[in-house]
């Protein structure tokens, strides 16, 4: 790889892609979304007895909502499992431009390198800090979103300066490297208790065969966090993630974020429209191909805990086709813009969201409990309950959701954007 190699940038229009920022937002609403808990609510006995004499398909509607609203136990993939896979992949879309952008300002390489790398250790210090609110002691942990995109963001700057012939052959080496790490390890011997490594008793997902070597806390990675996480102070001794995420898990994070270095430069790179978004839908199209087939023959097991190779790649073709869509439906002038703007708004100041719902969003859902079930003294009954008690937290998350849009629509129209 020579850095000499890059070419020249053409000069970055200032206004923003809307496709970028409504996928953004799309991912932000997502994660904040997830307040509402429809998973919880659609698994209640309060709804199921409400829906007795509905008919199929309204049974159908709520069991599809609530596994797509949240993370699969370990195998497979819900639309919640890819919240994190498209932050990470659109940290990838935005660095072709990010560099033109600095280039064009004067940055030297070397500047942008510093950048680069203080940017990482926000982010990485940030995650630690973010799962530390409300510890009686600093949790470091390096599994969360921020923490795994900031241990693979110099790596992927660096090869934000290759030709794009790199970006694949990278990403190709990372997939296979680290699926012969998993495979290659030996695994545990017969009478192995896997709660010893922090297996909850009624465990139920495990694999035999050869995917056994992709099981929860008994692989590889799960061995390196049972060394690496006990060097720091701790409340107790690791021996293992109650859902199986790992520090590793960074490493093929990265594969995720080339995807999107991929992506981003074939956007940048002013293709012609139709060029553009055939490359995305195809891209798309065969990496899901490729994920759901390594599953099919045995090599690989798609698993969101451990991002596996076959997550890495089933994920990212979903990532290129989201891309695809919002492209196809929002970018170029197109009259449809204006129903992204709900969406841009939020993704526009995805950090500050971010970081916002995780430090204040629980504060914000108890303060409008408690302003929401004022009107009982009077009327007698909660406002957030109008709908029946089953849909409580359904409401009262839809309403937290408001507050925080109406926050970033604010920052949005004194144009303040929170950066790293």
């Amino acid at each position: 790889m020579n850095l000499q190699d890059n070419p020249t940038p053409t000069r970055v229009a200032p206004t923003r892609i809307v496709s970028i920022d409504a996928y953004r937002g799309l991912v932000m609403f997502l994660m904040v979304a997830a307040g509402m808990a429809i998973y919880r609510v659609a698994a209640s006995p309060e709804l199921q007895k409400s829906l007795e004499d509905k008919p199929e398909w309204v049974h159908t509607v709520w069991k599809t909502l609530g596994f797509h609203t949240n993370h699969v136990p370990w195998s497979g993939c819900s639309l919640h499992d890819l919240i994190q896979p498209s932050f990470s992949f659109l940290v990838g879309v935005a660095l072709p431009f990010s560099l033109a952008s600095r280039m064009e300002k004067g940055q030297g390489f070397w500047r942008m390198l510093f950048h680069a790398v203080v940017r990482a250790l926000i982010l990485i210090f940030l995650g630690v800090f973010l799962r530390s609110t409300g510890k009686t002691m600093t949790n470091f942990t390096f599994e969360d979103t921020l923490s795994q995109i900031g241990m693979g963001y110099v790596f992927l700057f660096l090869l934000g300066f290759a030709k794009p012939i790199w970006h694949w052959v990278v990403f190709g080496l990372i997939l296979v490297g680290y699926w012969a790490l998993f495979a290659f390890w030996p695994l545990p011997p017969e009478g192995f208790d896997p709660t010893s490594v922090g297996v909850k008793p009624d465990w139920q997902h495990n694999y035999t065969g050869f995917f056994a070597h992709w099981n929860i806390n008994t692989n590889p990675a799960a061995a390196f966090d049972r060394w690496f996480l006990n060097l720091f102070g701790r409340e107790k001794e690791f021996i293992g993630n109650g859902g199986g995420y790992a520090t590793l898990s960074f490493i093929p994070t990265l594969a995720t974020m080339i995807l999107g270095l991929i992506a981003g430069t074939w956007m940048k790179a002013g293709l012609p429209r139709y060029v553009l978004l055939g490359r995305l839908f195809v891209a798309g199209v065969l990496l899901l191909a490729a994920g759901y087939g390594l599953e099919a023959v045995g090599i690989c097991p798609i698993v969101k805990p451990i991002w596996t190779p076959a997550f890495a790649l089933f994920s990212g073709g979903w990532c290129f086709l989201f891309l695809f869509a919002f492209s196809l439906l929002f970018d170029n002038g197109s009259p449809l813009r204006v129903l992204a703007f709900p969406l841009v708004v939020i993704g526009a100041n995805s950090i500050f969201i971010y970081c916002a719902y995780h430090l204040a969003g629980g504060w914000v859902r108890e303060t409008l409990k408690i302003h929401l079930a004022l009107p009982q003294q009077y009327w007698g009954f909660e406002t957030y309950k109008l709908f029946g008690p089953e849909y409580e937290s359904i409401v009262r998350g839809a309403l937290v959701i408001l507050v925080f849009w109406l926050l970033l629509f604010w920052m949005y129209r004194k144009r303040i954007f929170i950066k790293i």
